[in-house]
Formats: structure tokens, sequence, C-alpha cells
């Protein structure tokens, strides 16, 4: 198999879903155990810890994970601005050291107002971008830099700005972005290792890359970006009981919903979520199994579109996104443990064993 290819698993702090209402304490250090070693035995390359605004602190989650966990690596999602970037470049490099090279960051710039507000930032969103491309100005050369560097932008100044601790990971850690506006393609065309989408149509997908690659090419890092894809996949024993498993789901979402008291999702503030809409209005099943419905009850909050089928069956369709130029698959279920568990036992393999196949007789039908 490829060694380029990479799955992502996500660990919470307490089981919760779109169809499971929050149970337990808020930081469930048994569930973040279990969820974390369950995506570690199930052959899972790193794990996302989320970041909200209201959310406990996503790098001490992700070190007590790293702490109960031996391989599997971390994709920490971070918010620049909160933080001084030094300070944040020596953390990093100092969780990395502890986990023996395992860290890696997801920088997420934002698209709420209200959400980041809840933070007290209240500067708009192009301008959150234009602080964030400084930000990892001021992280890579914190790791990178053999000597003291002076910096000064529009948000960040310093003078002669030093880091001790270099990470492990050499040139750094991965830099995982997320963002689908202008702006933020912009800043992941300078910045990002692995650009982030949301579980998109093929069509989708395609114009999405064109567009990182190209400003990456502005930046002469045309082929140094690589694409991560965000699913929920959805499996059974057969293509029925998937599909009806999907349905099924939908409707347990819209009961949980509805018992929380919520109505209609109101329009979505960010580009992602409005991208996830526009293929949910071309229909629920897109592609060969794309499933969009759910997206649309919830108003796309998020990575809220499904593959389903049979483990097979979405193996190959995330072949489909391998060919379009995707390496990275961030899959994470409706039912959180459960879910990854079948992920490792089924889906991961098959998606090895297809790809690895199809290398095969391509080696051999290239002699």
């Amino acid at each position: 198999m490829s060694k380029d290819v990479e799955f992502i698993g996500f660990v919470g702090t307490q089981y919760e879903s779109e169809v499971h209402p929050a149970e337990g304490p808020v930081i469930d250090r048994d569930y973040i155990r279990a969820l974390a070693q369950a995506q570690e035995y199930g052959g899972f390359d790193r794990f996302l810890v989320a970041f909200h605004s209201t959310s406990a602190e996503s790098q001490h989650i992700a070190a007590y994970a790293a702490s109960v966990t031996e391989r599997i690596n971390l994709m920490i999602a971070h918010r620049p601005g909160f933080t001084a970037p030094t300070v944040a470049a020596r953390q990093l490099a100092t969780l990395d050291h502890l986990t023996n090279g395992r860290a890696g960051v997801h920088i997420i710039t934002g698209g709420n107002d209200q959400e980041l507000r809840q933070d007290g930032d209240f500067l708009t969103k192009d301008e959150r971008y234009a602080r964030t491309s400084e930000y990892l100005d001021v992280v890579k050369a914190s790791w990178t830099s053999e000597i003291p560097f002076d910096y000064a932008g529009q948000y960040y100044r310093f003078e002669r700005a030093f880091s001790n601790v270099k990470p492990i990971q050499t040139p750094h850690l991965p830099v995982y972005f997320g963002g689908s506006s202008e702006a933020a393609i912009e800043v992941a065309g300078k910045h990002a290792d692995i650009y982030a989408l949301w579980g998109e149509t093929h069509a989708q997908v395609r114009e999405t890359i064109a567009r990182v690659r190209a400003a990456a090419a502005r930046h002469g890092r045309e082929h140094q970006v690589r694409f991560s894809l965000s699913s929920r996949p959805i499996l059974a024993e057969t293509e029925d009981r998937a599909w009806a498993r999907a349905e099924g789901l939908l409707e347990r979402i819209k009961a949980v919903r509805a018992a929380k008291g919520l109505g209609a999702a109101a329009p979505p503030p960010n580009e992602g979520a409005r991208r996830l809409l526009a293929a949910a209005a071309q229909g629920d099943r897109l592609d060969k199994r794309l499933y969009t419905a759910i997206a649309a009850v919830t108003g796309a909050q998020g990575n809220s579109t499904a593959l389903v089928g049979t483990a097979d069956q979405v193996a190959d369709a995330l072949l489909d996104y391998y060919d379009l130029g995707v390496t990275t698959f961030l899959i994470r279920g409706f039912d959180p443990v459960e879910d990854a568990v079948q992920y490792g036992r089924e889906l991961i393999p098959a998606f090895r064993r297809l790809l690895n196949d199809r290398s095969s007789q391509r080696a051999v039908a290239a002699e």
C-alpha cells in the first residue's frame, strides 16, 4: 500500500454525537482512553482532538490521550489568536518531545463570528485569516530558526524571538489547515502541509484541490500540499442494510434535535458549510455513495456527510477520492466507539487491500 495514505479518527471528551445526547462528565477519562485505544488498535494513523470556544482545552486532552496510547499520532485542533505564537510553538514542540514525535496541529481560524466572540475575538473573518498567516509565520520560525529572529506584522511584533525546544519531527510538526473562503485558501496555499476538506462531491473536491494548488503555486509550494477528506461512513453487511441504517440515523437525529427544541437549522456562517448544503440541494444521494441528508438537517455543522454501503463499497468510494488527490481520510461515526471499532476491523483493511491490489495490477500491466 502507498505509505502516503493516512486514516484519522476522532477523540471527544464524552460519549456524544448527533444521535447521542451527551452522557457522563464533561471530561470522561475512561471514555477518552477507550476511544483513543480503540483507534490505535484498529490501525488508525492519527486522531483529531477538536476545539470549540466552550469545550475542554484540546492540547491537554491530546496529551492525556497520548499518555494512554503508544503509536497513534495526534491532530490537535488549535485556534490562532488566543495564545502568543511563540508560546504556542514551544507548547506544541514540547508535546512533540513528550509524545516521541507524535504531535500534529490542525489550524482552525473559525468561521462563526458569534463563537469567536465567546472568547473575546471581534475581528472580521478576513482579518482573522490575515492574523492566522502572521501567526503561522512566527510559529514556523520558532520551530526552525537556529538564531533569534525579529518579526513585524499587523497583528504580531517580536524582537529576538527564539525557542530552545524544536520539534522532533523535521522540519516541523505537520500543519493541517481548514477553511473554504478565499481568505482561507490564500493562507492554506502559503502554510498548509495538509489541507482539510469536508466530505464534498467529486466535482467540489476537484475544484477545491485546484484552488488550493493554485494558491500554493504562488508561494512555490504547488507540490507540497496534501489533501484530507472528512466523512462519516455508515456501514452494514449489505448495501440495503447500510442505506436503511443511514435513514434510521437520520430519523434519530431529527428526534434528538426535536427533543432539544431545535427547529430548522439556521443559515450557516461559514463557506465550508454552505458548500455542503449546496451539495445537499442537488439530492440526498450523490456520486457513488455520498449521503447528504444529515448535513441538510443539521445545517452542515461540521463533518456531516456520509459514505454509505458495505465496507468494500465505501472503501471503493474512498478510492475515488484518492484518485482525485486525497491521501488522508478523517473518519468518525455517529456511534463513536462502536463505529471506530468497525472501521478498524472492516473499512481500513478493505481500503488498504483495494489500493494494494490495484497498485499490484498496474505494476504487472506495466511490465
